[in-house]
Order: structure tokens, then C-alpha cells, then sequence
């Protein structure tokens, strides 16, 4: 049965707590997981437990991090993330990048040895539910996808979020790996034992397959965002690069072709990316709002090619994944669900979602 989201929210709680993450922590990170399920992002909530156990249990990710400021200015901090998992620091971040473009009108917060950090378009939107224009990068741990033309892994899914406020109330919400579908989507077919759609991996030789272990286990790839060469893949793959620049050169975190990537003593060294923009300091208030909810609106009205499928932006879908699971509950897949128990018992972690 789907889980409600207060229960979902709480079962994740319940295992950080056990996991020994101080209980703010926990309150927060918890919040981010439990967002991103709630909203269709289903490659980056629950289903990241048992990542998140085995970076535990290597000590490759402290539970009782907390994020520290390495130095700032009046329109930048660099956040050092402890070794932790990236939600705090980047919950951290965003928020020191708000209040700043509260002050100056712009604000950039980058941080280094950082982990995964979630759904990059929760961060994006905490700076839209502000008022402010927001932006939000990440480098990747999985070394995962060759460039174009390549035959040899040097990059992540290194997903990019923008968000923008809108006068409807509705901001629009881009959040996008880099790659045709996340890593998490991916590792979604490996727990159902589903095979991948045409055109998420290839083979160990540049072939399409539709295995989901070729990516995973067998020394094959995720396809940059177009797919093949001949579908102008050298976009994503540019994309990829854009963020590696934001959230790793400005860091300092160790580049994803560094051969000690994650191999460090402590922690991954992640690198994330936020910014905050006020759009005050070009337009008198509320102007821009208004314009993009007119901009939505008639993207919105655009005639569709079939009226069943009636033509959104982007968010669109999120606000009503977030709708329907709110009144139905949040679905977990049988075989991530019996995952998820294990590792709670093996915790001492209350079980909630029976």
C-alpha cells in the first residue's frame, strides 16, 4: 500500500535518528527526501536508503556532520559541507544565498566535501518561494558517462535545477540531470527488475542495451542528455561540463576526473552549486511575476497534438504528482521497500509503513 506522506517523512526520519544524525538533521533531510518523493522524483527519496547505508557503514558519510562556513563576503559564502550527506550544507547554502540576494540583491553559496545531496530542484525552489529567481548544481560521485565520442567514463548525471517565481503562485521548476534519465531511475529497474527503456545506457562497447545492469555493473554507460552523436548528445555533455565548473572549480572539490575522486580519507568531497537573484534590482515589484505567469500562461495554451496530453511547463507535472500522492499516499516499489525494512531493523529503527 502507498505510504502517506507523513509517514513516509517519518520512517525517514526514524532511520537518520538510528543512523546516529543529530536531530535537526534528521528534521531536515528528511523534509528533502521525503519532497522529492512526494513530487515524482521517485530517483532521489526513499529509494537513496540504501545508498546512503553503504556510505554509512564504509564511513564515507558522517552521520553527525554539520556545515561550516570557510569564508564569505557580502554576496558569497564557501560552505564546507564536513563529510556529511549534502542535504544540511545544502539546505545551508541556499539559505545563506537567499538571505544575501536579500541584502545586495544577488546571493552564491558554493560548497565543498559534501555527498549527495537529493533533488537539486528542492534548492532552486526554497530561493522561488522567496521571491527570488533560483539556481542550484551538483558534481556527481558515480563516474558514469563518457563524453561524446568517448569510450571511457570522466563524468556523472550532474543534474542542474533553475526555478522562478510567478505571479499565479505556480513558479516554474526545471530540475534535470544532465544525462537522458537520472542514475536513480536506472537503479529504480534494477530493484523491480525491469529492463531500461531504448536510449537510457549503452554497453561497455558504445552499443544500446536495455539491461539495467550494463550501466550499473557491466562496465557500460548513461547516455548524455540527446542520446548518440547523430541527437546532438555534445548538449548534455556541454551541460555536464558547465557543472562540474560551478560546483567543483569554484569549490574546490575534488573534479570528477581526479583519480582520488571519493577515494579521499573522510567523506566524497562533492561540490554544489546555489545562487539566489532578486528580480527587484531590474523590475519594479511584481512586474517580473507577472510576466513569467503569462509567459506559463500561454505556454500553457499552446494547442497540444493530443488533447488528452494537454501541454505543461516545467513543474507542471511535480505539482500534480505532489497533489495526487498527498490524497493517495506515496508508492514504494516492493522490491525497495523490503530493502528499505532490512536496513531499519538492522538499525533499530522503528518500523512505520505497515
Amino acid at each position: 500500500m502507498p505510504a502517506s506522506y507523513a509517514d513516509h517523512r517519518a520512517q525517514l526520519k526514524a532511520i537518520l535518528l538510528a543512523w546516529g544524525m543529530p536531530a535537526d538533521n534528521a528534521e531536515t533531510t528528511s523534509e528533502i527526501l521525503s519532497w522529492a518523493d512526494l513530487h515524482g522524483v521517485d530517483s532521489h527519496g526513499i529509494s537513496m536508503i540504501p545508498g546512503y547505508d553503504a556510505l554509512r557503514r564504509s564511513g564515507r558519510a558522517r552521520m553527525d556532520a554539520r556545515p561550516t562556513i570557510i569564508k564569505q563576503t557580502p554576496v558569497a559564502a564557501l560552505v564546507d559541507g564536513g563529510g556529511g550527506l549534502g542535504h544540511v550544507p545544502g539546505h545551508f547554502a541556499m539559505s545563506m544565498a537567499i538571505q544575501k540576494a536579500a541584502g545586495v540583491g544577488v546571493g552564491i553559496a558554493v560548497v565543498k566535501h559534501s555527498a549527495h545531496f537529493g533533488a537539486a530542484g528542492y534548492y532552486s525552489l526554497m530561493a522561488a518561494r522567496r521571491g527570488l529567481v533560483g539556481m542550484s548544481c551538483t558534481s556527481a560521485s558515480g563516474i558514469q558517462v563518457a563524453p561524446t565520442f568517448g569510450k571511457q567514463a570522466r563524468l556523472g548525471t550532474d543534474p542542474w535545477s533553475f526555478a522562478a517565481p510567478s505571479a499565479d503562485g505556480v513558479p516554474f521548476l526545471l530540475d534535470m540531470a544532465t544525462t537522458t534519465v537520472a542514475a536513480g531511475r536506472i537503479r529504480n529497474k534494477v530493484n523491480e527488475a525491469l529492463p531500461t527503456p531504448d536510449g537510457w545506457v549503452l554497453d561497455s562497447e558504445g552499443r544500446p542495451s536495455n539491461d539495467p545492469l550494463v550501466a550499473k555493473e557491466k562496465g557500460g554507460f548513461l547516455t548524455s542528455l540527446g542520446g548518440s552523436p547523430e541527437n546532438s548528445s555534445y548538449k548534455g555533455y556541454g551541460l555536464a561540463v558547465m557543472v562540474n565548473i560551478l560546483a567543483s572549480c569554484l569549490s574546490g572539490a575534488t573534479l570528477i576526473t581526479d583519480p582520488m575522486h571519493t577515494k579521499r580519507p573522510v567523506g566524497m568531497d562533492i561540490g554544489h552549486f546555489f545562487m539566489a537573484i532578486d528580480p527587484n534590482l531590474f523590475r519594479e515589484s511584481g512586474d517580473f511575476e507577472a510576466d513569467v505567469a503569462s509567459f506559463m500562461a500561454a505556454l500553457r495554451g499552446t494547442t497540444p497534438v493530443d488533447p488528452a496530453r494537454p501541454v505543461m511547463v516545467a513543474g507542471d507535472p511535480q505539482w500534480k504528482h505532489a497533489e495526487t500522492r498527498m490524497a493517495n499516499g506515496i508508492p514504494v516499489g516492493v522490491g525497495l521497500m523490503r530493502q528499505v525494512r532490512q536496513i531499519a531493523q538492522a538499525a533499530a529503527a522503528p518500523w512505520l509503513l505497515d
